[in-house]
């Protein structure tokens, strides 16, 4: 390139620009900086296991559970909150007001039922994802289960 030729001009937006800088980041340093802005007074329980790393915290009035069952990108990032224990009474409005929910309040979440609880929950596979969609399904997941869980468990918990 002479001294007249300019470099061509890039087209990216600063989210792009961020996350190619942070494209170097592990998930699991990625996660381990998310839970610490949102960690209450930074308490975040950490554990292996063969399932992978999960990450425990509490946000507001729930427990979530991250769980990173690997770095590549086949591995997937699991985030979710109980917000009701079974048993619970009527238990039919329940189910439509969380199938009601799920259409248009929770993002890239859902409202799930597992070992007898219903649960927030978000999940995805690690293949291209950036820092900014961590730190978004991770806070999705605690903010929607905390500003749910205690009017579900007034209206249905037993």
């Amino acid at each position: 390139m002479t001294s007249t030729e300019q470099a061509p001009l890039t087209t990216e937006t600063n989210d792009e620009l961020i996350d190619n800088a942070m494209a170097t980041v592990k998930p699991s340093e990625e996660i381990e900086a998310v839970l610490a802005g949102l960690a209450q007074d930074q308490k975040v329980m950490v554990g292996n296991s063969e399932a992978g790393k999960i990450w425990q915290f509490e946000y507001g009035s729930v427990e979530v559970f991250v769980q990173l069952t690997g770095e590549t990108d086949e591995d997937t990032l699991t985030v979710w909150a109980t917000v009701l224990k079974f048993p619970v009474k009527n238990e039919n409005q329940l189910m439509r007001r969380l199938l009601e929910m799920n259409w248009l309040s929770t993002l890239e979440s859902h409202f799930a039922i597992t070992n007898d609880q219903v649960v927030v929950l978000s999940s995805r596979t690690l293949a291209e994802i950036s820092a900014t969609e961590i730190s978004r399904i991770i806070t999705i997941v605690a903010t929607i289960a905390d500003n749910n869980d205690d009017s579900l468990q007034a209206e249905f918990g037993v």
